[in-house]
């Protein structure tokens, strides 16, 4: 275990929820967009909710626990974005006979983005974000106070 391995570690999630961030901007931005996509038959798709799912990095294993409680394992752990995926639910219909998108009934379908729940994970990323900005900052100034001991 290195010097730097919590300060790595801290990186690697403030990188992840970062890209949490963007994402969630991203769908919010397109909450309105009823012609994200064509599909098959060259119909115009609504934009679909976007989604990060994180894992932890490095390898999960025995032996990579026990080395790294022994102090031989150099690896940090960390996180990182496993995968981005799209909501599968459905769209909501809304009831807009004038618009261009509308299907035979006058319902348009519009994005399945959820605008609370939007806010709410771009919070809790915003806050893990600030708690890992914390941590680094702790950890910095746990290395500078060593540095001055060792004077």
């Amino acid at each position: 275990m290195t010097i730097f391995s919590s300060l790595n570690t801290s990186a690697s999630a403030l990188t992840a929820q970062r890209l949490r961030m963007d994402v969630v901007s991203s769908n919010i931005a397109n909450a309105e967009t009823t012609r994200a996509t064509i599909d098959e038959n060259g119909n115009y798709v609504p934009y679909r909710r976007k989604m990060v799912s994180l894992e932890t990095q490095g390898t999960n294993n025995f032996s990579s626990f026990l080395e790294r409680a022994q102090g031989r394992s150099s690896n940090s752990n960390g996180v990182r974005v496993s995968e981005i995926t799209e909501d599968e639910s459905e769209f909501q219909m809304v009831y807009n006979p004038t618009s261009p998108d509308a299907n035979e009934e006058g319902y348009v379908a519009m994005p399945n983005v959820d605008p609370l729940k939007e806010m709410t994970d771009l919070m809790s990323a915003t806050r893990s974000y600030e708690a890992n900005v914390t941590a680094m900052n702790a950890t910095k100034g746990m290395l500078q106070k060593a540095l001055e001991i060792g004077k």
